[in-house]
């Protein structure tokens, strides 16, 4: 694995710090200058900050060694993080749409360019911290940055869309447009739909890999070129790879000429597991058990492995 914790721990704690600026920006101005739209976005962005603290927390336990209640690591406390930021995201899309249709129906309140101004920073803002903390989430392979990072995409969504309404708001007042302080409102809703979906997509991935889902075909299919590079495997009889936290376990049951002795079949399994850990290096464990094969005799899987459909 390339899982640098300290590193990725700072990014985390720059999101943490922005957000908390944010928030404090965007309800003051939101505030002062009665923009819906702003103090909403802010409360989203207070959510971020419980988000950022949560992703703190997670990485922070995923770097303890594996003990003997955990075997494994405690690499799935980040899909755990992942999937408590995307509960906060869909909490905050189903405010927003609410605020949102609140407004459509309230009287409309002057919008101020100030207030246009501080959505616009929060957007500019957030897209540079979108860039920072994505980048360090695939250079140190992990989840939590991950997830962070499509928190700040859909920031970036929101305050567009807010500095979009605001701005129409505004320029309608100044020119005396009628039904442009709808344009507020309306954009607050579209973009709580896009944060919603976000959140949904986070989800559901994380949910796969608590789950133990296996990763996709396409990368299975890498895996499983790995172990036939070897001429001395005759056929994988099973191969399966599950995501844990950042990190890939591969288990696999493979077919050698069952003339080798035990040494050699161990020499083999160490090769395959440590070419494998050099191409891929978020796979973390490689186990492989081995079966005899023979070149007159048809192949039959043993009783105690279960039966997958072979493409």
């Amino acid at each position: 694995m390339t899982y640098e914790g300290p590193k990725a721990l700072l990014t985390a704690w720059v999101s943490l710090v922005s957000n908390l600026l944010l928030t404090l920006l965007k309800l003051i101005f939101g505030l002062v200058f009665h923009s819906t739209a702003l103090v909403a976005d802010g409360v989203h962005n207070g959510g971020d900050v419980i988000a950022s603290i949560a992703t703190i927390g997670s990485m922070k336990l995923s770097n303890h060694p594996a003990d003997r209640e955990h075997p494994y690591g405690h690499g799935k406390a980040e899909d755990l993080s992942t999937a408590f930021i995307s509960i906060i995201l869909i909490a905050a899309a189903l405010f927003l749409t609410f605020e949102a249709i609140k407004a459509l129906f309230a009287p409309a309140s002057p919008i101020s360019v100030w207030a246009f101004g501080a959505a616009l920073v929060s957007a500019l803002w957030k897209w540079l911290l979108y860039r920072y903390t994505n980048k360090a989430a695939v250079r140190y392979h992990s989840k939590s940055l991950r997830a962070t990072a499509s928190d700040h995409l859909a920031d970036i969504y929101a305050s567009i869309a807010a500095a979009i309404g605001l701005g129409i708001s505004w320029i309608g007042s100044i020119l005396h447009i009628p039904y442009t302080h709808y344009g507020d409102p309306l954009a607050g809703i579209v973009v709580s739909l896009l944060i919603f979906r976000i959140a949904v997509i986070m989800i559901i991935k994380a949910s796969n890999v608590l789950m133990e889902s296996s990763v996709d075909a396409t990368t299975q299919e890498k895996y499983s070129a790995v172990i036939l590079s070897f001429p001395e495997v005759k056929k994988i009889d099973i191969l399966r790879a599950r995501e844990h936290g950042n990190a890939v376990l591969i288990d696999a049951q493979i077919r050698i000429p069952g003339s080798y002795t035990i040494q050699e079949g161990d020499d083999l399994t160490e090769a395959i597991r440590s070419k494998m850990l050099q191409a891929y290096p978020d796979v973390e464990e490689v186990l492989i058990h081995i079966n005899p094969w023979y070149e007159d005799q048809e192949l039959v899987e043993p009783d105690s492995v279960p039966h997958l459909d072979q493409k």
